[in-house]
């Protein structure tokens, strides 16, 4: 991550996940990124941890696509904070990385998303997907991301 800080230090608690860097920078990126990429690194509930349509906690489920031109990644509400899933559409996908921490049997677990970044890339955005067990990085013309009513087993 460039600007998102994974790591970083409040008082004497460290480890702490601080957007704050990348949401001050967002304003003069904001016209270079597409539409679609836009209109979700904008998203005021995006790095709200409090909202229900943060990225924070969900688990990665599915990547359809993979190789081809379009890829469609599909993230997991955790019930304990989302009432919603996430699918995420990219189009003219250039480059797609899945960096496991742990070992490559893993695939696509790479455990619960901590946070994103989404940044202007000559070929549209780059989106760099951190989560506990790696990252997810897709660069592309552009990303639309819906949140899609689903069921819990218990209520958030």
């Amino acid at each position: 991550m460039k600007y998102v800080d994974l790591d970083a230090q409040a008082g004497d608690l460290s480890g702490v996940l601080d957007p704050a860097r990348y949401l001050s920078h967002l304003p003069s990126i904001r016209c270079d990124l597409p539409p679609g990429a836009r209109a979700f690194a904008t998203d005021t509930d995006h790095y709200d941890f409090r909202s229900r349509r943060c990225v924070k906690d969900l688990t990665l489920r599915a990547i359809r696509g993979a190789g081809g031109e379009d890829v469609e990644v599909e993230f997991r509400h955790n019930c304990c904070k989302h009432d919603q899933d996430l699918l995420i559409r990219y189009t003219a996908v250039t480059d797609i990385v899945i960096d496991p921490a742990v070992d490559d049997d893993r695939k696509t677990d790479l455990g619960p998303v901590i946070l994103d970044e989404i940044l202007p890339h000559t070929d549209g955005c780059s989106h760099e997907i951190a989560c506990w067990d790696g990252t997810l990085t897709l660069v592309c013309r552009d990303l639309k991301a819906t949140w899609i009513e689903t069921t819990c087993s218990s209520k958030p």
